[in-house]
């Protein structure tokens, strides 16, 4: 039998303009305006201080952060047909899907724009060399052109092809990802008003979740409710499909199934949500199917996992090491150590990000760093023990001058 539903804190969540229309987002023009001078900027900062002439970018995520340019975002992520090139002291270049010009209309951050050349064999075929030839010979002239001398080209991604096509060209290939992850990682005041809004779409789309969390739906049925709010009120995609419950939930990483949720069972997601704007919404939270009161053994997990949450995001301030947050961390107990997540926090931006700090059981393996003002950082934490269901839960935090400040505020259970 469906139990009702009485958790006013979370149903206030809802899209409350009703529920056949989107949300409205009240983000000002120039607000978009100034967070794409500035993010185009942090690139440009990050090519100086490298001394690299140019930066090549293929992924999607940062494409948008350049440029704001979008274009299928998902199909472009595993076919590299489209790219950007931003000139050190130069122009930014988008070379776009053939078909596809208009879409950059009115972006200011682009100088050119161009028709891609796209040498996978996929489009090109027995004409894939003829095709890098090309590509190759017009990525390295730009370079000759505005280098003054320096071949120096970042990139974040590319098949072996095109490296060993401009290495042929005396291009020099650098690692693009120290130059896109740290500039990406800290965040200006527009940014955090665009994360502001993604995040209110992405708790309504909690809201539904909890709302149709009855017995008997599936796990695929609940996990659409995100889907649904995230598409009509403009964002992008998911990058996961981490909602499970009951038995499903532990261990944890299994997608959503067509499992049905039965009373009282926990239902556990990551919500991973690419959204408006660009910006990511990535929370976890933990229920009881039908609005069961928890069992003693569900309320000791998930008061394991508030623990750990309001813990470490505790000591998340400015300046602080990532060896010292470690050693300063919420100690997870040795019987929920071999179900644990493997990281203690991580940024997050227009996707997952830079820095990625590992639990304590794994952090030897982390790399160094330090908490910076305006970074955007996911608390995490997911508790389980043999036999058990698992509590995933994960705030949202941006780091100020006086310490952590949630950008989430979805109720907790407990």
């Amino acid at each position: 039998m469906n139990a009702p539903f009485k958790d006013d804190r979370k149903l206030a969540y809802l899209n409350s303009e009703g529920a056949d229309k989107p949300l409205k987002s009240p983000v000002r023009q120039e607000v978009l305006d100034r967070a794409r001078a500035y993010r185009l900027s942090r690139f440009r900062a990050l090519m100086d201080a490298h001394d690299v002439a140019g930066l090549l970018l293929y992924d999607p995520v940062n494409i948008r952060y350049a440029f704001d340019s979008s274009n299928m975002g998902v199909w472009t992520s595993h076919n590299p047909i489209r790219y950007a090139m931003i000139l050190n002291g130069g122009p930014g270049i988008m070379f776009e899907f053939k078909g596809c010009e208009h879409l950059n209309d009115g972006l200011p951050g682009i100088d050119e724009l161009r028709n891609s050349i796209g040498w996978m064999f996929m489009a090109a075929g027995d004409r894939a060399d003829e095709r890098l030839n090309l590509w190759a010979d017009e990525i390295a002239a730009e370079l000759r052109t505005h280098g003054g001398g320096n071949m120096r080209l970042a990139v974040d991604r590319m098949e072996p092809e095109g490296v060993a096509a401009l290495t042929a060209r005396g291009v020099q290939i650098i690692e693009g990802g120290q130059i896109t992850e740290i500039a990406r990682s800290i965040k200006s005041a527009d940014e955090i008003e665009l994360m502001r809004w993604t995040i209110r779409v992405c708790e309504a789309g909690m809201a539904r979740i909890y709302q149709h969390s009855d017995p008997s739906v599936t796990e695929r049925e609940l996990w659409a409710h995100l889907h649904f709010e995230n598409a009509r009120s403009g964002g992008e995609w998911l990058e996961t499909k981490l909602l499970t419950c009951g038995p499903n939930t532990n261990p944890w990483y299994k997608e959503c199934s067509d499992r049905e949720c039965q009373l009282g069972e926990m239902i556990s997601f990551d919500t991973d949500m690419i959204g408006p704007y660009g910006y990511c919404a990535d929370l976890s939270r933990s229920w009881t199917c039908g609005d069961a009161e928890m069992t003693d053994t569900q309320k000791r997990l998930y008061s394991a996992a508030r623990s750990q949450i309001e813990h470490n995001m505790a000591l998340i301030q400015p300046g602080l090491s990532f060896a010292e947050f470690n050693i300063k961390s919420w100690q997870i107990p040795e019987g929920y150590q071999p179900y644990r997540y493997s990281l203690a926090a991580h940024g997050v931006g227009m996707a997952d990000e830079w820095p990625v700090v590992l639990l304590h059981p794994d952090f030897e393996a982390s790399h160094g760093g330090v908490f910076e003002v305006g970074q955007v950082i996911c608390v995490e934490s997911l508790i389980g023990e043999k036999g058990s269901e698992s509590v995933k839960l994960e705030t949202q935090v941006l780091i100020t001058n006086d310490g952590p400040e949630r950008l989430d505020s979805f109720p907790w259970e407990m």
